[in-house]
């Protein structure tokens, strides 16, 4: 992956991660020290505001369970559909934060695939249907990049790793037309 490209990913991926998600507690804790942070106290069958990266360590630990949207095969079959029905000009709208969804959800199911065959299953389906929307879009973007005029209807839909991708396609394509244009003219 280029650097301007994972540099997007990367930024997106902070941003989730420090985005606050609600958390159930499983069970009561006093609280915890967490990354130098004191987090808690927990009451079991509390909902509770946390950020994303807290959560997941929560989680982990047994006191909490994730309340938020998270993004599972039954969503992605939904989101998957959606976008291969709309016209090679349209772009459906994705959920918010989808990409780093999907990042962790193929790394949680890559993970507990090796311990569970069940799981390794739906890792690579959920990997094949992923690989299919991505290109689903990416020819889409391409498609739209390369066509001039008013796209800000299509383009509100781009997710930000989208967008940024977006933008610097699209600028190579215009420079690349008006340097072929420049050099019709020269004599």
């Amino acid at each position: 992956m280029s650097e301007p490209v994972k540099s997007i990913a990367k930024d997106a991926d902070f941003i989730f991660e420090n985005n606050p998600i609600r958390v159930m507690a499983v069970r009561s804790t006093s609280g915890i020290q967490l990354a130098g942070l004191n987090i808690g106290p927990f009451e079991e069958g509390n909902e509770y505001q946390v950020k994303f990266w807290v959560a997941r360590e929560l989680e982990r630990a047994g006191i909490v369970r994730i309340r938020g949207d998270i993004l599972d095969l039954a969503k992605l079959y939904k989101i998957h559909w959606v976008e291969r029905v709309q016209s090679v000009s349209q772009l459906s709208t994705l959920p918010k934060d989808f990409y780093p969804k999907l990042r962790r959800l193929l790394a949680d199911l890559r993970e507990s695939s090796r311990s569970d065959p069940q799981k390794l299953e739906e890792y690579e389906r959920v990997r094949r249907l992923s690989q299919d929307l991505v290109n689903c879009r990416l020819k889409k973007i391409v498609s739209l990049a390369s066509t001039p005029g008013q796209k800000s209807q299509v383009l509100k839909n781009l997710a930000v790793e989208e967008r940024g991708f977006y933008e610097r396609l699209n600028k190579i394509i215009t420079d690349w037309r008006n340097n072929i244009i420049e050099m019709a003219k020269e004599p």
